[in-house]
């Protein structure tokens, strides 16, 4: 560090005494820690005890950024808490699990007092001196209830806060960032604007009604204490997908990272280049250090979940003036949100659920493939001199069926691995458990989504009873094929003399023969939104699960034009696509009231694993 900096910070130490921080400073400096590292680290943890920032510090030993003098950001929100707060979670869950996930999901209940801004560290303490001083002075003017008043347009639902509660609301605000600045020298933006707390925001427009009838069943009226709550979040992640750790992973290259549960990982989806498939690039939360990680180890996360949380400030309706101040630090994640009331009743959560039995259509990518695992010279590495297969290790499949051209018609429609059939075993067992009941299969005709289909419906005895309708309109996208040809698929001959049961009466929308190399990606989306209007007219009276067995491409090209969105554009589709594991799912239900169809979570959870290295016997014993 320069020498002007570390005198600038000498000066900030001297200003300061006296106060609360040398009792959290003094510690780190007396561990020989540098001041400016030691100021980092506990604007990074909240500020709540000396321990905490110096753990930080111990996980961050090998962060490269450490040094770099980026500061955190910082906002205020007024948060609500108690019986309100219970039942806004409680449309947080019922919306996701009925609507889908929307931006509102990415953060806790909230309106925002002002936008994001910057504090060099070595002030941060002064912004908890200046959201003292504004409640303070709003202490006695804060209304007892703040009344919200619920609004709805075709992509935000939120409650409003109106006429003179919302005015006195904004002068806090602004008291605030008048403080803000003459304490911590920050330029900070009062929201002056309409006082809002967001519901649902860029929603699926047919989820409107839906999420409307879920916002009437929460009564504004519930008692409540408002909280001003200060947040920090790290400037350089802002734009990056937050992705949670499920499982510990150790390393097996040196450019790999290290996972833990619950820590969080930031990735850059613009900067996945080198990454292969399944895997990506990020940065961890709790190391700071950046690598290769494999993606179904993790789960998305909410935006706000890496937010840390440093002051309150509590307006409450007590009668005791001093319980209304809360100037205890905390740097709890959120997230780590108070148990539901156990006074809640049962018949207010069930009258947030459907109950009606619908028809639903489950689309799935199939188990994993061959080539996956061996590369493309898969073919090569199974092939004896004279053109036979042999199994060179326990995850190529025990045999293969026969193919009217011999074996080189599998190089470009691989089967399941013997991981990929075990994949589909497990997946058709939990749908099994999860009590739905499968009316109906289609799928495309590679191989691989055949095979699949066949091992689920194995799992539910159904493998003899129910016909597996082949459908070419939803094989994947011929641009991503290799050559200039369409690979040669197997015929409904092959696959009946295979011990497929395939059905010989069903006509589908786009025969075999169609197919043709290098479509346009207009042509490969138009294609399966026919299909998928076919399949649906085909089974008219099912009432039960419509199977699709896909590629990975069909869990976005063959639900949107059910749930009457347009197609993606071609970039996000392609980088959508990568990311989709073996047996991804999504579940469509039709809403016969409303005449539409709606996404909802599927019946089984994913199916997640590592991987497992090829290993050389002799080369390992020659190595010893």
């Amino acid at each position: 560090m320069a020498a002007g900096e570390t005198q600038l910070y000498a000066k900030v130490f001297n200003k300061l005494k006296g106060r609360s921080t040398p009792s959290l400073l003094d510690p780190l400096l007396g561990m020989g820690i540098p001041a400016h590292t030691a100021l980092k680290a506990l604007a990074a943890t909240g500020r709540k005890t000396a321990e905490e920032a110096s753990n930080w510090l111990h996980c961050h030993c090998n962060d490269p950024s450490l040094d770099d003098p980026i500061p955190q950001e910082y906002a205020l929100f007024l948060c609500p808490t108690g019986p309100l707060l219970d039942k806004l979670q409680e449309f947080w869950r019922e919306s996701r699990r009925q609507c889908a996930k929307n931006r509102a999901h990415e953060v806790f209940p909230h309106i925002t007092l002002c936008d994001f801004f910057t504090c060099e560290d070595q002030k941060v303490e002064y912004l908890y001196e200046a959201l003292k001083r504004a409640g303070d002075r709003t202490l006695h003017a804060f209304p007892s209830a703040v009344p919200l008043v619920l609004h709805s347009s075709i992509s935000y639902l939120g409650f409003f806060v109106n006429d003179s509660p919302a005015d006195i609301i904004r002068e806090f605000a602004v008291m605030f960032a008048t403080e803000a600045s003459i304490l911590a020298d920050c330029t900070v933006k009062p929201c002056t604007k309409q006082l809002h707390l967001t519901l649902a925001h860029k929603f699926y427009p047919h989820h409107q009604r839906t999420l409307e009838q879920l916002a009437r069943a929460i009564n504004p009226g519930h008692s409540c204490q408002w909280t001003a709550a200060l947040y920090s979040r790290d400037m350089r992640f802002v734009h990056y997908q937050t992705l949670r750790v499920l499982f510990q992973y150790k390393p097996q290259n040196v450019d790999e990272l290290t996972l833990s549960p619950g820590d969080y990982i930031f990735v850059d989806p613009t900067q996945q280049e080198e990454a292969s498939e399944g895997w990506v690039i990020g940065i961890s939360q709790q190391t700071g250090c950046r690598g290769f990680l494999p993606e179904n180890y993790t789960e998305r996360a909410s935006e706000c979940d890496t937010w840390v949380r440093h002051r309150t400030y509590t307006f409450s309706v007590a009668p005791d003036l001093s319980s209304r101040k809360d100037g205890e630090a905390s740097s709890r994640r959120n997230g780590e949100t108070n148990p539901p009331s156990s006074s809640r009743s049962l018949s207010s959560l069930q009258s947030l659920q459907a109950t009606i039995v619908r028809r639903s259509i489950l689309v799935v990518r199939h188990g994993e493939r061959v080539d996956q695992i061996f590369g493309k010279s898969w073919l090569k590495q199974c092939t004896t001199p004279d053109g036979r297969y042999y199994r060179p290790d326990l995850n190529f499949p025990r045999s293969l069926p026969k193919r009217s051209h011999g074996i080189k018609d599998f190089e470009n429609d691989p089967p399941l691995s013997s991981c990929g059939i075990f994949q589909c075993r497990m997946a058709g067992e939990a749908l099994l458990d999860s009590g739905i009941r499968i009316a109906s299969v289609f799928s495309s005709p590679a191989l691989r989504c055949v095979q699949t289909a066949k091992h689920i419906l194995g799992e539910f005895k159904l493998e003899k009873k129910v016909k597996i309708r082949v459908e070419p309109g939803i094989f994947e996208w011929t641009k991503w094929g290799a050559g200039k040809t369409t690979p040669t698929l197997m015929t409904l001959e092959e696959m009946k003399e295979a011990d497929f049961n395939v059905s010989l009466d069903y006509r589908p929308a786009f025969p075999l023969t169609s197919l043709l190399p290098a479509e346009s990606y207009d042509d490969y989306v138009h294609r399966c939104a026919v299909s998928m209007e076919q399949i649906v007219s085909t089974c008219p009276q099912d009432v039960g699960v419509i199977l699709v067995v896909g590629h990975g491409s069909a869990l976005d090209t063959c639900t949107r034009p059910l749930l009457g969105l347009p197609p993606r554009d071609c970039a996000d589709f392609a980088q959508l696509v990568r990311k989709i594991p073996s047996l991804g799912m999504c579940f469509c239900e039709e809403n016969k009231e409303e005449g539409k169809w709606e996404l909802v979570n599927p019946p089984v959870k994913t199916l997640t694993h590592g991987s497992n290295s090829a290993f050389n016997w002799r080369n390992w014993i020659q190595g010893n």
